[in-house]
């Protein structure tokens, strides 16, 4: 991979000025970006994923969840600057936020490893986060999208889950349970990540919402698995999916109910405690 941006100086010039690199026709970046891959057992599909990223990206962060094949080793030879993350805890949302904390980039990138998500996109979503989104949000669904893989009922479990986070949460995403994002590196902490399953990306979308981000949803295309079969388990994500949306509702309730209490109940000025704690002391000593 690339080395990272620095900064380059004009000949004659007092200041530095930014050192611009291209990734799509008619558009130029200063901002490190980071890829960020979980992988469990993906040995046979990192070939094309990596060969998809395009050369530009300055890092690759690859997090291994406990793998029992030679996804590591694979990684290792296709990439040999890649980051290479040991998973501790379980699940994709682990996953994630282990990666998060590693990445060293402006922007960070979240791909899939099993060859669904093109990394030829990822232009598409640094485009739209250069140009001013906070967080862009792949979207299977909006105008230019598509997908190879989803069944009658994941479309149908999709939309349903999607309208539910608009009418909440006052949104207008088409595609709530997607895994292909980016998002500026100094709003992680605004997402406030705290899942370990599939119900992450949900959770990403809502809290992003939440903190008052600017959201942009990234038209992307869905591809089959590569090899291997998929983790994916409709009823038992979905309802993973619709606790975190319910959860996350009832807490910002919670939160509004109690900064109501605090306000109602009248604050003593600063200069009256003083007074009552001069007045204590006089009456002790007497």
């Amino acid at each position: 991979m690339p080395d990272q941006a620095v900064p380059a100086r004009v000949a004659g010039a007092a200041e530095t000025v930014p050192k611009y690199r291209p990734i799509a026709g008619g558009l130029a970046i200063t901002p490190s970006v980071s890829v960020v891959v979980p992988a469990k057992n993906e040995e046979r599909n990192l070939g094309h994923v990596f060969a998809s990223i395009p050369d530009w990206v300055d890092e690759i962060v690859l997090v291994d969840g406990h793998s029992a094949d030679g996804t590591v080793e694979v990684a290792r030879q296709l990439c040999p600057d890649v980051r290479i993350v040991m998973q501790e805890g379980r699940g994709k949302g682990d996953a994630l936020q282990a990666g998060f904390a590693a990445c060293k980039g402006d922007i960070i990138v979240m791909i899939d490893a099993d060859g669904s998500t093109d990394g030829g996109e990822i232009a598409r979503f640094i485009g739209a986060l250069v140009t001013g989104a906070d967080f862009a949000k792949g979207s299977r669904f909006a105008s230019g999208g598509g997908s190879d893989d989803i069944t009658f009922t994941r479309r149908f479990g999709n939309w349903v889950l999607s309208s539910l986070v608009n009418l909440l949460f006052d949104t207008r995403y088409t595609d709530l349970c997607y895994g292909y994002n980016a998002f500026w590196a100094r709003h992680l902490p605004a997402l406030r990540l705290n899942c370990d399953g599939f119900e992450v990306e949900t959770l990403m979308n809502i809290r992003a919402a939440k903190a008052g981000l600017r959201v942009q949803e990234v038209p992307s295309y869905e591809h089959s698995r590569v090899h291997g079969e998929s983790n994916l388990r409709v009823i038992r994500d979905g309802w993973r999916i619709a606790k975190v949306i319910l959860r996350e509702r009832f807490q910002r309730r919670a939160h509004r109910q109690l900064e109501r209490v605090r306000t109602s109940v009248p604050e003593i000025p600063a200069a009256s405690l003083v007074t009552v704690q001069v007045a204590e002391g006089h009456s002790d000593g007497s």
